[in-house]
């Protein structure tokens, strides 16, 4: 984009970014500059040390060669980014392929570099055969491993009143064939897993509904305890299990509440999977 200023000669105005996509606008007298004059405009020095990368119409990234001009005229002010580095790591972002000038990745980036609102959406890694992690603001990814990383966004589920899971708990339930409701209440998020199979013979009945309660800030925030309709009984001595005598009312329901605190929660590892894991062991050695 051009600019007259007072009989002055047209200037270009072009953004310049650092590895943290902080960008700051800068004006050059040549309409088609060089790698070497947009790394010079950054203040980058020595500049042989200094890639200038091009952030395309598609949003992806090109390096630019020292000597490789670069038209800032006629599609508004053109965004470049300029890091050192000596070699450039590709990956996927929401399925969009990125060439980063930089061996790590930070989660905010992340963000940034797939076009959405940092306040308002998570960014997972995506990990073949195992849950996909959250990486927080602050986290930083290693690009360097063997293999192509990926990334995806999601709206962050930690607003009170979305009564969506996040996409990981929600993949985890479809993919184990658990049918469930989601319920807000009270500030938290309920989310009721239906004829969840009991450990054979061990209770009265051979299935019953399963309330976990999500507090607010899930899933950095740990679920603690589960709840039960029917309220069970041990089929061999007609009693309740220990600590299962309290009554939790959620939905106007009456649920049995099992008291099994959960004192080790890991941030951005654990989510439903893992409570539901924490379920069946509590079902299977109740006594």
């Amino acid at each position: 984009m051009n600019d007259t200023h007072h009989g002055r000669p047209d200037r270009f105005k072009v953004e310049i970014g650092d590895e943290n996509l902080n960008f700051r606008t800068v004006e050059l007298d040549d309409p088609v500059p060089t790698g070497r004059q947009l790394i010079k405009a950054a203040n980058a020095h020595p500049v042989e040390e200094f890639v200038a990368s091009a952030f395309l119409a598609d949003g992806t990234l090109e390096d630019l060669r020292l000597d490789e001009l670069f038209d800032l005229r006629g599609r508004g002010v053109e965004r470049v980014l300029v890091v050192r580095t000596d070699r450039s790591f590709r990956f996927f972002a929401d399925g969009k392929e990125v060439e980063w000038p930089k061996p790590v990745v930070s989660g905010l980036v992340l963000k940034r570099l797939a076009g959405v609102d940092p306040a308002r959406h998570d960014v997972y890694q995506e990990i073949r055969g195992a849950d996909d992690i959250l990486v927080r603001n602050t986290d930083l990814v290693d690009l360097t491993k063997p293999g192509v990383e990926r990334f995806f966004t999601a709206v962050a589920q930690t607003t009170e009143g979305l009564s969506a899971l996040p996409p990981r708990d929600a993949t985890y339930l479809e993919t184990r064939g658990i049918a469930h409701d989601v319920f807000e209440e009270g500030g938290y998020r309920g989310v009721v897993l239906r004829g969840f199979a009991l450990p054979e013979g061990k209770f009265n009945v051979p299935a019953a509904d399963i309330l976990i309660l999500l507090p607010p800030g899930y899933p950095d925030c740990a679920p603690d305890m589960f709840y039960c309709i029917p309220w069970l009984t041990l089929a061999a001595t007609g009693t309740e299990a220990r600590a299962t005598q309290v009554r939790q009312t959620f939905q106007g329901l009456a649920w049995q509440r099992w008291s099994r605190h959960n004192t080790e929660w890991r941030p951005g590892i654990d989510g439903l999977h893992t409570m539901v894991k924490r379920v069946e062991r509590a079902l299977a050695e109740a006594a």
